[in-house]
């Protein structure tokens, strides 16, 4: 049986993870970076979903272990996108700006 045609009952090992992020920009974006990445196993299938500001990740798997694994690979990977987001300050783009820019360095009036 190829791994497509698997059924319901070969993944009885289930998760959902509930990440919140500040603004549903940034849960989006989340999304968007973590989506890319296939899992690896036809042992293990994962679905995303973005509802304001949390990201859902549900996780099937046909052992506990094979989730485990997946499921540590996922934050890893979890850990180096906000750490992306946290250092590039993401959030800021989608705020409007409230204070005055007279004096920003770099900034050339047109």
């Amino acid at each position: 049986m190829a791994a497509s045609e698997q059924k319901q009952d070969d993944f009885p090992c289930k998760l959902a993870i509930d990440i919140p992020f500040p603004t549903a920009s940034l849960a989006s974006t989340a999304l968007r970076a973590l989506s890319v990445d296939k899992e690896l196993s036809p042992l293990v299938r994962r679905t995303f979903a973005s509802n304001d500001n949390v990201l859902r990740v549900n996780y099937e798997a046909s052992t506990n272990r094979m989730l485990r694994v997946a499921v540590n690979g996922f934050f890893e990977s979890v850990g180096v996108v906000v750490n992306v987001m946290k250092d590039l300050d993401v959030d800021v783009y989608d705020s409007p700006v409230t204070e005055p820019l007279d004096g920003v360095q770099g900034l050339v009036k047109g």
